[in-house]
This record gives structure tokens, sequence and C-alpha cells, in this order.
């Protein structure tokens, strides 16, 4: 998509930031209390926090967000990139604002000095798969997991 810029996701992006992020939430069929919205929007922008978010804009529209969390391993002396959470408004998708913020997370993972970036998405995100196959490995683990 030509004219996509990324950057770093500022505090007064909120407002064009919570439809896409409630976007994601809605196209994983899942919700979180405005609560849970709040603590994640003010961490993506505490210094202290190892959380952050990256925009696509197209002109002055917000097309597409990433959030990416830096985390130690055991396997490795530099850090994790874990790309948490990915979402571009449906007009964007397919046409590079994703594969963007992808390759952003990855500029910013090379910068930190990061061993690995990884993500997850389910089985059936087809579309989404397509620009990941091309992008990144798939290792073939399976999640197993425990909410509390």
């Amino acid at each position: 998509m030509a004219g996509i810029e990324i950057r770093k996701l500022h505090r007064d992006d909120r407002e064009a930031w919570e439809p896409l992020w409630q976007g994601y939430l809605t196209f994983y069929k899942t919700s979180v209390s405005d609560q849970v919205t709040q603590t994640t929007w003010d961490r993506l922008h505490d210094p202290n926090e190892p959380m952050y978010a990256l925009g696509a804009f197209l002109g002055e529209e917000l097309v597409g967000i990433v959030h990416y969390i830096f985390h130690r391993s055991t396997w490795t002396i530099g850090d994790y990139c874990y790309l948490q959470d990915l979402f571009t408004v449906p007009q964007a998708r397919g046409k590079g604002a994703g594969r963007r913020l992808i390759e952003a997370v990855y500029a910013r993972a090379r910068e930190a000095g990061a061993a690995r970036v990884y993500w997850l998405t389910q089985e059936k995100n087809y579309e989404a798969r397509i620009l990941y196959d091309q992008v990144a490995d798939l290792p073939g683990f399976i999640q197993y997991r425990k909410i509390f």
C-alpha cells in the first residue's frame, strides 16, 4: 500500500487506536474490560515497561496496529520479541500494511539485540497466514495454556 507510514503510537493517538484494538478483539471473538484496555494503553506508553505500539498510517488515518513485548529467554542471551497483537482495518488487508508493521517490529528487535521475533495466530486465520508464511518460519509447536 503506497504511502503507508509506520511510526510509534503516541498518547494522543488513543482515539484512533481504540477502534482497531476493539476490532482485533472482535476478530478473535473475545473482549477485555475497560480497565484492561486502559492498563494496556498505559503500559504501551510507560518507559519502564517492555511493551510498545506502532501504527500504520495512510495519510492521517490509522489503518493498522502492532503491539510487541521484549522478554528474557533461557535459550539465548538476547531477549525475545513477542509480537502480541497485529491488526489492520479490512480495507488495508493484502495491501502491505501488515507486512510493513511486521518488518518494523523486526527492525526494532534487531536494534534492541533481540534473538527472535515470534507470534501466535489461530490455525484458521488463513488470510493472515498467507503473509506470515512469507515473512517467518512455522516451527510446528502447539500451544497449551491455563487461564486464571
